[in-house]
């Protein structure tokens, strides 16, 4: 009894108080299953348009925010797509919370089941305030467009916000409960360990020296950049219970012997360099998704599917789901390929290609990014959110590729999901900067990393 009257107090509460109500709502036993949604139509009677329309400007965001490396680009809209499902999972009565599957997230508000939500309002509430909090260093342009969407959606979409249905009384309750969601998800955010982990260093961290040793990362040209998010892989996963429960198999062992099979796997990624066809050279720079020009790899994988959620016409609840099972697994892609990279420090080809084979050679796509090589993160993280996809929307699923458009390089049509992971894995290898056994192995990983984002129980 106490704690729904805490819970139904959170929910009436204005906005004032609205940290304080959050943090009360999350302490408080909320059941991860509630026996009753709450009243009102239910989100599966309304269109994906908020959703979508949301991740679209996130997408904008990573890509002009400064600090949105993959690894935070993919926390980011975990966290967003988190908010999303939670927030409208009470409208959604076959489906449940993910409280209490998720690393040390044990409880989350829930809405009182006789009063009514509009869960188009609810969403656009708290993705507004999600984003909002996730891009913190968005330009002033660009808060001025979250603004200007939180505005402008019930007036675009009237269809799913009928001003008769949606009475002031319902729609103050649902923006109060869809941000009060938002608050309780970025509180549980705070104690990920990545919270900081955009910016140079963390507070309790001294600056990172890499271990020395043969075969161990150094710092590679031309701008020979520090280390990039050396503590990621001790983050807290999402679905995983520990960045290691998910291990990459090992790669050959390192060694300079001509006849080594780690050096054979050097002198493919030179023999390439030099010999790769128009097609894959086309094949490197699709798939580069370099922060700061492009929404980076997990947010390519997020175009996908909101193309896809558009063209089927899918409701707010499918959405919901969609991006959460989707997100999540590529953020724990992330975490665990990180772990791993940073366990091995295993040298990139262009540290070993000059040390055994030739001294002058130098990747001629791209530079190499500043971190261990093994594995792939572009190979875990397709291959996680392949799988994913596949069991969404089926894994004989052909599909047209959009995201670079605007870049002059699609549209772009793939036969599957693995069809497109598999290309963007090898990718790397045509661009010079990662081994064979980072790109085949990466896959490996990404996987066993989607087989536990596919675990989470969604449904009852």
């Amino acid at each position: 009894m106490e704690g729904t009257m805490k819970r139904s107090f959170a929910l009436r509460a204005g906005l004032r108080g609205l940290v304080i109500a959050s943090m009360l709502a999350a302490a408080v036993a909320t059941p991860a299953q509630p026996t009753a949604p709450a009243s009102g139509r239910p989100a599966a009677e309304h269109s994906a348009s908020v959703a979508t329309e949301w991740f679209s400007l996130a997408l904008q965001l990573t890509q002009q925010t400064p600090g949105f490396s993959p690894p935070v680009a993919s926390r980011a809209l975990a966290y967003l797509s988190l908010a999303l499902y939670e927030s409208i999972v009470p409208g959604m009565p076959q489906h449940v919370s993910l409280a209490g599957q998720l690393n040390e997230l044990s409880s989350l508000p829930w809405a009182q089941p006789d009063e009514a939500l509009h869960w188009p309002t609810v969403a656009n509430a708290s993705m507004a305030l999600m984003t909002r909090m996730m891009y913190p260093t968005a330009t002033a342009e660009n808060k001025a467009r979250i603004d200007l969407l939180e505005r402008s959606l019930p007036i675009k979409y009237g269809q799913d916000f009928d001003p008769v249905a949606v009475t002031a009384e319902v729609k103050n309750r649902s923006e109060t409960f869809g941000k009060l969601m938002a608050m309780a998800i970025m509180t549980w955010a705070r104690t990920d360990g990545g919270h900081e982990a955009w910016g140079p260093l963390r507070r309790s961290r001294q600056p990172y020296v890499p271990p020395s040793g043969a075969g161990q990362w150094s710092a590679t040209p031309p701008a020979f950049a520090p280390a990039l998010l050396p503590w990621w892989g001790e983050n807290r996963p999402f679905a995983l219970q520990r960045a290691a429960d998910c291990p990459a198999p090992p790669p050959p062992p390192y060694s300079e012997e001509p006849s080594s099979a780690f050096h054979k796997e050097a002198l493919e990624v030179h023999r390439l360099s030099t010999q790769a066809t128009q097609q894959q050279r086309q094949y490197a720079l699709y798939w580069a998704d370099d922060p700061g020009k492009t929404p980076t790899p997990a947010g390519h994988w997020v175009f996908i599917a909101t193309d896809l959620l558009k063209a089927r016409k899918a409701s707010l609840a499918d959405a919901a789901q969609t991006y959460a099972r989707l997100n999540i697994a590529m953020a724990d892609a992330f975490i665990a390929s990180w772990h791993t990279k940073y366990s091995l420090n295993l040298l990139r080809p262009v540290t070993y290609v000059q040390l055994s084979i030739d001294s002058n050679w130098a990747p001629s796509l791209m530079a190499t990014p500043p971190f261990p090589d093994f594995p792939s993160g572009h190979s875990v993280q397709s291959a996680a959110a392949a799988a994913v996809l596949a069991q969404t929307f089926g894994a004989d699923t052909a599909f047209v590729d959009n995201t670079h458009n605007d870049r002059g390089w699609g549209p772009r049509t793939f036969k599957s999901f693995k069809a497109a992971a598999d290309e963007a894995a090898l990718s790397r290898l045509y661009a010079g900067i990662h081994y064979r056994s980072a790109v085949e192995l990466g896959k490996v990983q990404g996987r066993c990393v989607a087989g536990k984002a596919l675990a989470l129980t969604f449904k009852r």
